[in-house]
């Protein structure tokens, strides 16, 4: 049983911890407006965004073009790299909440990780077999960042307001 709660840190430490997650968020934040610049956060823009857009000439350029392997494989390293950096980071602070415990603070903590494979592989899957894939980018997304959002919210929480 864990005894060491974010509540009993000491003041500084979590005032760190606090501004770590701020930022955090305001980074996560950002991203997802990234997001919403570049497919407006629809099925048919995660589409576009990877497969290019539809033309009906031969001779009409795209506003979109499909996204070559070799950017495929940079935005996978670099994505999967920094979503595992983030889950762990927020999730190591989370661990020591004292609201939620037991089998929610465990989904919490694993699923972005799960979400982070599951984004990934229907990414690819959308890109080169089956464009409805698309939808499991989404939902998959979704859940990661409302885990890491739920997670940061109650940490901040615990850290500025529970005794």
């Amino acid at each position: 049983m864990n005894n060491f709660y974010l509540k009993n840190l000491e003041s500084d430490l979590k005032k760190f911890l606090s501004i770590f997650l701020l930022t955090m968020t305001i980074g996560i934040t950002t991203g997802l407006a990234y997001v919403y610049y570049t497919t407006n956060m629809t099925i048919s823009g995660t589409e576009e965004r990877f497969n290019g857009s539809p033309t009906s000439l031969k001779t009409e350029i795209p506003e979109e073009f499909p996204k070559p392997l070799e950017n495929m494989i940079l935005t996978t390293h670099d994505h999967i790299i920094s979503f595992s950096l983030i889950s762990f980071t927020i999730g190591i602070i989370f661990y020591f909440n004292s609201i939620i415990s037991g089998k929610i603070k465990l989904f919490l903590l694993i699923e972005p990780f799960l979400a982070t494979i599951m984004t990934f592989v229907a990414m690819w899957t959308m890109r080169y077999i089956y464009s409805s894939f698309s939808l499991v980018v989404m939902f998959s997304a979704i859940l990661m960042y409302l885990c890491w959002y739920i997670m940061i919210f109650i940490s901040i929480y615990e850290l500025s307001f529970k005794k």
